[in-house]
């Protein structure tokens, strides 16, 4: 299956720590090797870099790790490709405009039979993930037909993706550039670092950075992952079917609900 990573802080903030460790997964410590792409809200506008190789590989992840983007809200994702050929068109996150916002959207997991009914979003490849993601703002879109805040949308998230989930493996990652909203199926992480700040080593690559000569005493900063990627750090997991939202690093709403039989 595919890796998460995704970031809330409540300052512009580098992920180049944690995307170093996550980009070894993918064809070097991992078996990941079918694409990775990562996407950094700055405002209303996303930057977004796609590269359907290993990420262990690819000289576009190399540029990422010696470009540290300042972000308060990041989506990163590598690929074990399941459902869809390896190709750009495949490579998560997916991004589209809704109400005049990017939306970011990244999937782990994997879907049984899934052929959701054809609406205004319509995928451009061919993977279940990318289904959802049409499927899950399509459902946005007939609910709320005038723009609403994240925290407004969680019970529409929370269904779709219980309803996801009973069909398969949805572990997702979800943001419009303000909130960072995470449900999971299977397997995920997080972390939240804040002051007194300290060193932490990743696992994937001999690599330790101290936080505290990076940060100030009141950045909040939190790590999504499918699996830690240090080694001397506590990471909290979700429960099966936990879902969360953030802001600004911090989890503002959360719940869990129950798979529909």
């Amino acid at each position: 299956m595919c890796e998460l990573l995704g970031m809330s802080a409540n300052v512009p903030t580098d992920i180049v720590f944690s995307f170093t460790g996550l980009m070894q997964r993918g064809g070097r410590t991992g078996p990941h090797r079918d694409g990775w792409g990562i996407g950094f809200y700055e405002g209303r506008g996303l930057r977004l870099f796609q590269d359907p190789t290993a990420s262990s590989e690819s000289q576009v992840a190399q540029l990422v790790q010696r470009y540290p983007i300042k972000s308060e809200v990041v989506i990163g994702h590598i690929r074990q490709a399941n459902v869809g050929k390896v190709c750009l068109a495949n490579t998560h996150p997916f991004v589209r405009e809704m109400w005049g916002r990017n939306w970011c959207f990244a999937h782990n997991g994997q879907l049984a039979d899934f052929n959701p009914a054809v609406g205004f979003y319509r995928p451009v490849g061919d993977t279940d993930s990318e289904a959802a993601f049409c499927d899950l703002l399509n459902r946005i879109r007939s609910e709320f037909p005038e723009p609403v805040s994240l925290q407004a949308l969680l019970p529409v998230l929370v269904k779709a993706c219980t309803e996801y989930r009973s069909q398969g493996v949805f572990n997702c990652l979800l943001s419009d550039g303000d909130g960072l909203f995470s449900f999971c199926s299977s397997k995920l992480v997080h972390i939240t670092r804040r002051a007194p700040f300290g060193p932490a080593r990743l696992k994937d690559v001999d690599m330790i950075v101290d936080f505290q000569a990076e940060t100030t005493p009141n950045d909040v900063v939190t790590v999504i992952a499918t699996e830690p990627l240090t080694e001397d750090e506590i990471w909290h997991r979700y429960a099966s079917g936990e879902w969360r939202l953030w802001r600004g690093g911090e989890c503002t709403d959360h719940g869990q609900t129950a798979v529909i039989e």
